[in-house]
């Protein structure tokens, strides 16, 4: 067993004081792991380097899962101070493939390596303060303080796997060996593959609420589906099987491929996997963690998606059957028909997960359940299905971008864990999904079925909240009330003298960010939630939108609106579109002549750091456009921290209005105050009319 490997904790327990120090040991330890794994690079240099074109510099990875824990637990008004507001802004986002990650590193600079370190030490203090001095209850449930800990760990937990992905795309000169990190020394010849029929059988997918592991949202839910009797693979594809496809030539052979996939040959040029190495002889060495070995036939193949359903349309003209990868309801009855149980009873030596055995792969014909090998562990398993959500799902509000961003048909779920795979990563019911084209520890198994299809995203915007702003934005207007965000861009246009640049700040779907953009040559759409400025880059990469439209109990309408049809066509290549926090931008949002915050500051957990800051992201005359109703709530902001809406110890009515004009007198100066109202369907037959007070402030 490697002194690496800790099993995940459950959320009961008959001792709160006892939980308390096994979710201390757990975090310590995970801590620990994560910087083990940043021992791999050989000198300081290298945290400055990218191992893949679209992902960060190491040490942005490095800073991430630190600034998750503060950032999570400032939103959640657990804690009230900011480690360091700088780190908490540039290492907060920017791990995924998405138009809206900033991966423009040209403004950035990055931080020494000692003064993250630094940093990260600061946040463990913090973090394990927390642990020993914060109340809670068992069993630990979604509303907890604690879970948030809990989620700031199995996040870590996320990146110590995908950090290992990209310590391994790294150039060998730039990598160092570690002693714990041990490779399996069992490198024999493969066995041959064959089929295993699994039988007729119904599936239910998704956990409760009251399950006593920690679950991502998207986990959450009941989808049951009837299944027919399906043969599936012994073994996972091995290097020595997937050797064959590539002796074929099957990397040159469109016939293989789908669209996605003949894009991706020609923006890669793969001709390969990405861990086989080409000798000046035609062989093929393997790229291990820290090593060159000879190629190890008997593991299994790391590839992505597009190359393992290209493997198996060379085997089904090879064989003349249908092969092709499981779905996720499939992948469940093959769980099943293992007998395989879920932590705590599982434990981790029965599989090559949690680097209970090793920091590599290992043979495909090494861990056996039930005959079958490999249902969990060693590496993950591709899948046919697009992640999508379960009846029942609700995002956590801590961490509401975690899974929507992902239902858009574009990300494929990934099974059953890998070696690097640990907390959440192992579990039954844990759901992880990638575009098809990136690598992960990942290969797979085939399948043959007679379910051909699997279930793929919804073409329209089905979570409420979004879709109601798309009908709010995009939509009809109601009682003669104009829409407010062409309103807004319409009032904020014509106080501004000079239109270069303009940040939309809370843009929730982008509507008034693309208005802007008919006067400002350059407009920035800024918002907390990825669920909402999602809507704003697919209208600019797909042209359309569509969501749907409440009508009455469950009848909805399904409603759409193209980029032509809303005249910006010509002008959507002005506008872009990022997350960000309000209380604490990023350097690099800055030299504007117009900050329009909209319908936001009543939102913010400290509308005075936003406040007091914000002169700095203006341009000499520049103009802050705030807009608000004004409706404070506990369940967004502290009272401590609310402008307006209470008496104070004199008994003294405070307004908001009164209150910005006391924070922004010395930098700025209150030219235009007016009314604007506006309406939210909600359904058919009810609607919210409210009033908001714009307030137009010019730079002095």
């Amino acid at each position: 067993m490697s002194k690496l490997s800790s099993y995940p904790i459950t959320l009961d327990g008959i001792s709160v004081e006892r939980k308390r120090e096994e979710i201390k040991r757990y975090f310590h330890n995970t801590f620990t792991l994560f910087e083990k794994v940043f021992e791999l690079l050989k000198d300081e240099s290298v945290f400055y380097k990218k191992s893949e074109i679209t992902r960060h510099p190491m040490i942005f990875y490095y800073g991430h899962t630190a600034t998750f824990f503060i950032n999570k637990l400032i939103n959640m008004k657990i804690i009230e101070q900011r480690v360091d507001a700088n780190f908490e802004a540039i290492f907060a986002v920017g791990v995924d493939e998405m138009s809206w990650d900033d991966m423009d590193e040209s403004q950035q600079k990055w931080p020494k390596v000692e003064e993250v370190k630094k940093y990260r030490e600061k946040v463990k203090e913090l973090v394990t303060k927390l642990i020993d001095t914060m109340t809670f209850s068992l069993p630990i449930r979604d509303d907890s303080a604690m879970w948030i800990i809990l989620m700031g760990i199995e996040h870590e937990r996320i990146h110590i796997e995908t950090s290992l992905v990209l310590h391994r795309q790294m150039p060998l000169e730039f990598i160092q060996t570690v002693d714990d990190f041990l490779l399996c020394p069992n490198r024999g010849d493969a066995p041959q593959n064959s089929m295993i029929e699994i039988d007729a059988t119904e599936v239910q997918l998704g956990k409760s609420k009251q399950h006593n592991l920690y679950g991502w949202d998207n986990e959450y839910g009941v989808e049951k589906e009837t299944l027919s009797a399906f043969e599936v693979s012994k073994y996972l594809v091995s290097n020595a099987e997937y050797m064959e496809f590539v002796a074929y030539g099957g990397y040159e052979k469109k016939e293989f491929w789908c669209e996605e996939g003949q894009n991706f040959l020609a923006q890669s040029g793969a001709k390969f996997p990405p861990f086989w190495i080409q000798n000046q002889d035609g062989t093929f060495s393997y790229r291990a963690l820290a090593e060159l070995i000879e190629m190890p036939l008997s593991w299994p193949v790391d590839v992505n998606a597009l190359e393992a359903a290209a493997f198996c349309r060379f085997k089904s003209k090879k064989e003349n059957k249908e092969f092709t990868l499981p779905s996720e309801a499939e992948y469940r009855a093959l769980y099943e028909h293992s007998k395989l149980r879920d932590i705590p009873e599982f434990h981790e030596s029965r599989a090559n997960l949690n680097f209970y055995h090793y920091a590599s792969a290992s043979p495909v014909d090494e861990f056996s359940f039930t005959g079958i090998y490999d249902v969990v562990g060693n590496v993950w398993q591709w899948s046919r299905t697009p992640i999508h959500p379960f009846e029942g799902f609700e995002v956590h509000k801590a961490y509401d971008d975690f899974s929507v961003p992902t239902f858009d048909g574009k990300h494929a779920l990934i099974l059953g864990s890998s070696w690097a795979s640990s907390g959440n990563l192992i579990m039954k019911h844990s759901r992880y999904a990638f575009r098809r084209h990136f690598y992960q520890n990942a290969g797979f198994r085939y399948v043959i079925t007679e379910i051909k299809s699997s279930q793929t995203d919804e073409s329209y915007e089905s979570d409420s909240l979004v879709s109601q702003y798309c009908d709010f934005q995009y939509g009809e207007s109601y009682f003669g009330v104009k829409n407010f965000a062409l309103e807004c861009a319409k009032i904020a246009s014509k106080f501004t003298q000079n239109k270069t640049k303009a940040l939309d700040l809370g843009c929730a779907t982008g509507r008034a960010s693309f208005e802007l953009a008919k006067e400002f040559d350059i407009v920035e759409g800024v918002d907390f939630s990825v669920r909402f400025i999602q809507v704003g880059a697919k209208l600019q990469e797909e042209k359309k939108i569509s969501w749907s439209s409440v009508e009455e109990g469950e009848i909805c309408t399904i409603k759409s609106v193209t980029l032509e049809e809303l005249g910006y066509k010509d002008i959507s290549k002005k506008v872009s579109f990022w997350q960000g926090d309000a209380c604490n931008l990023k350097q690099n949002l800055n030299a504007y002549d117009l900050v329009m915050a909209t319908n936001l500051i009543d939102r913010l957990y400290n509308p005075r750091l936003f406040l007091d800051t914000i002169d700095e992201k203006l341009n000499k005359d520049g103009i802050l456009m705030i807009t608000s109703p004004y409706t404070w709530q506990e369940s967004s902001t502290k009272k401590e921290f609310w402008l307006g809406g209470f008496v104070d110890e004199n008994g003294e009515k405070i307004a908001t209005l009164d209150s910005l004009k006391m924070i922004l007198a010395e930098k700025f100066e209150l030219i235009h105050t007016q009314d604007l109202p506006f309406v939210i369907k909600e359904t058919q037959r009810k609607f919210q009319h409210t009033i908001s007070e714009v307030s137009i402030w010019k730079k002095r």
